[in-house]
């Protein structure tokens, strides 16, 4: 097939979380939202980056990913220190990192915001730093480039300086259950080890509020995009966004509900025009007394073929986990859809400006 100037790479999944309490809000209770007229369970997109950005580390190496953090003068330092450990490493960095531009309160506190910084962009200031380099362009050109993957895939937003920020190539939705929930509540009792014998009674009590649901997960990567920002290595920074996005669990009260899963099904699809969502599957909550999993794949799949023939193309490629997506993808285990989807984009990316 010809190349493409233009890639998407969708990502669905369908997965059932066991009772847990997975993204809390400000009240300790499991987060939800109305969809469709009906209260769903829900778990914010920020909350599953995190967890992709934390697996991030089991798929990339050290120099791939970066840091967001407020105290970047240390992560600048460590780099000055490599470079010449004679240097009060903490003060010059200090130094190189406003004359990049940005706000540096001092050395423990750094910056007023959290700042997503790569190591390569460390490496650079640290030695623009040490060979005393006294142009402040330079420093701010060390920040504007080599960005760090999770960085190009999340985006780096600073408000001070606009010409600093990374536009996100990765999009990522609140997951919502496929059905209505109703939150539950846990009424727990702990026991004081060291209480007297004629003292029966519990020495701590409490509530701990729950869901459970199957939950509609949902993301999409601008290959093309995230081409211009990392160059070569985007087929394999997609297959790890992919992996990360399928196999990641936050990790809230994953103590007291050991909740960890995986998806029940997953669609992948190459899209060549423009991303789709495919919550409209559940805009009218699936009712069943039997599980949810089934009706739910069900729902997918009749939405999937019914948006294909309404409104856009069919994928160019379609991969998938679970038997009961045959009819609009190639099913194949995780390391397999992930090898042939790695394979796809190495040959095609190359029109979007990859050498």
């Amino acid at each position: 097939m010809p190349k493409q100037s233009r890639i998407f790479i969708d990502v669905h999944a369908l997965q059932t979380v066991p009772p847990s309490c997975v993204n809390r809000d400000d009240t300790g209770s499991p987060k939800t939202a109305v969809y469709g007229g009906a209260t769903r369970a829900r778990v914010s997109s920020q909350a599953w980056k995190r967890a992709m950005r934390l697996m991030f580390a089991d798929i990339f190496t050290e120099e791939q990913i970066g840091e967001r953090t407020k105290r970047i003068v240390p992560m600048v330092a460590e780099e000055i220190s490599k470079l010449d450990n004679s240097l009060d490493a903490e003060k010059i960095a200090a130094e190189a990192l406003k004359n990049a531009g940005l706000s540096i309160k001092n050395t423990e506190k750094g910056t007023d915001a959290l700042f997503f910084m790569s190591k390569a962009q460390a490496k650079a200031l640290a030695k623009l730093a040490v060979d005393k380099n006294t142009d402040k362009n330079a420093y701010k050109i060390a920040l504007a480039e080599a960005p760090s993957v999770d960085m190009a895939l999340f985006g780096r937003m600073v408000a001070s300086d606009p010409s600093l920020n990374f536009d996100a190539a990765a999009q990522v939705a609140h997951s919502i259950s496929t059905h209505a929930v109703h939150n539950e509540y846990d009424y727990f009792t702990a026991v004081d080890d060291r209480a007297s014998d004629d003292n029966a009674g519990a020495g701590h009590v409490g509530t701990v509020e729950f869901n459970s649901a199957t939950l509609y997960r949902y993301a999409t990567v601008n290959a093309c995009e995230l081409a211009d920002q990392l160059g070569k290595d985007t087929a394999e920074v997609v297959r790890g966004f992919v992996e990360a996005f399928i196999r990641a669990m936050p990790t809230g009260k994953q103590n007291t509900f050991a909740n960890r899963t995986l998806p029940d099904a997953v669609y992948v699809t190459v899209r060549c025009d423009q991303p789709v969502n495919l919550c409209g599957a559940f805009e009218k909550p699936v009712s069943s007394q039997a599980g949810y999993v089934e009706a739910s794949e069900k729902r997918l799949v009749e939405y999937a073929q019914k948006t294909y023939h309404e409104f856009v193309s069919e994928p160019v490629l379609a991969l998938g986990i679970g038997d009961a997506l045959n009819n609009i993808a190639q099913i194949m285990p995780l390391h397999e859809l992930l090898d042939l989807l790695e394979a796809w984009l190495k040959e095609q990316l190359p029109d979007c400006g990859v050498v």
